[in-house]
């Protein structure tokens, strides 16, 4: 072979092994190496835990009395609803009120025809009068021994019985005309001038809806938080929103809702709220402390448990299960929480509970 040849295959060969030997050499191109016992370069070990512990932002909550509310779907309902209905039979000679009407105790609401009735008073007036005079007759002469004691018994009985007759006439006389007995509105009326009325026959309906009711029912589980005389409050699908008292609670549930029926009185000053209008019927109950806060800082932990994530005084992740109280338009209000907690805003669902953290306080959080 040509000498030439054989020196540059030569001189390309020991090229080839020098460059392989610089690229498994040393350090000269400056990277960190762990020296013989394996222990890593300084510096190291700060950037392994930084890369497993996580950084959190957290604010602090402290509790707050929170007022417990129950809310139920019901109606407006009038306190009292009567037919008024004749007490004597008779024929209607004047009508005082029309549908609509409002009445108050004791108003004239039909007039029936007196007929014979004054006269038949007079005749009862005047037996009685006869009657007292006899009756003070017998009197004296007992008095002086000339008439037995019976005599004097039974002209007290004929008194008496000659002054019953006379109530008697007076309350037909007063029955003939038939009047309201309470407050109230006309809701109908029946009767007309010229009809003949039968005793027990309907003359007019009389709604009593002030004070109003408003019904709901209150499940079994609780019905337990409320009083009577407690406060509650409706707002009507109509726009108008009434407070009052708690009047009644039933103590039977209904079989097949298992519920009790509840009473809110609220006043009804001029007859403005209407009764059947459906209604969302608010019960205060009793006070609770509670957090007000974001929902955006509730999470769910591996069993599906609602809660929030906050930080104890060793920067370790610390689970609470909370119960939804309310849930309104600026935030929701939770219990189940110490009174005061630090809670994870930022970074709560990726950490878990028990796992040391990195916490800082978010100051730029607007709080609910």
């Amino acid at each position: 072979m040509n000498r030439s040849i054989i020196i540059a295959i030569i001189i390309a060969l020991a090229v080839i092994a020098w460059i392989a030997s610089g690229q498994m050499g040393g350090n000269e191109s400056g990277e960190q190496i762990a020296d013989n016992s394996g222990t890593p370069p300084s510096g190291s070990a700060e950037q392994s835990a930084n890369k497993t512990t996580m950084a959190v932002r957290y604010l602090t909550f402290t509790a707050r009395p929170r007022q417990q509310n129950i809310i139920v779907h019901g109606k407006t309902e009038a306190n009292r609803i009567v037919e008024v209905k004749a007490e004597v039979a008779g024929r209607v000679q004047k009508i005082h009120v029309s549908v609509g009407d409002r009445v108050k105790t004791g108003d004239p609401i039909v007039s029936f025809d007196v007929k014979d009735n004054e006269a038949w008073l007079q005749e009862a007036e005047a037996l009685a009068r006869q009657r007292e005079i006899e009756f003070n007759a017998a009197k004296k002469l007992n008095q002086r021994g000339f008439s037995s004691d019976t005599t004097l018994a039974s002209a007290q009985a004929q008194l008496d019985s000659a002054n019953a007759q006379v109530t008697a006439m007076k309350i037909r006389l007063n029955e003939l005309q038939v009047k309201a007995p309470f407050n109230g509105i006309i809701e109908n009326r029946t009767a007309e001038i010229g009809d003949y009325v039968k005793d027990g026959n309907v003359i007019a309906t009389i709604v009593e809806s002030d004070p109003l009711l408003v019904t709901g029912q209150v499940s079994e589980l609780q019905v337990g938080h409320i009083q009577p005389d407690g406060e509650g409050t409706a707002r009507l699908v109509t726009g108008e929103t009434v407070s009052g008292r708690i009047k009644f609670i039933g103590s039977v549930a209904d079989p097949e809702t298992r519920t009790f029926r509840v009473e809110l009185e609220v006043p009804n000053e001029g007859y403005k709220l209407r009764s059947g209008v459906t209604a969302e019927i608010t019960f205060s109950t009793r006070s609770v402390m509670a957090h007000f806060l974001s929902p955006a800082y509730l999470t769910l932990n591996d069993n599906g448990v609602l809660g929030l994530r906050a930080v104890d005084e060793n920067d370790t992740v610390v689970f609470h299960p909370v119960t939804l109280l309310s849930d309104t338009q600026e935030g929701v209000w939770v219990s189940g929480l110490p009174e005061t907690v630090n809670i994870i805003v930022v970074g709560q669902d990726f950490v878990r509970n028990g796992e040391k953290v990195r916490p800082t306080l978010y100051v730029s959080e607007a709080r609910p």
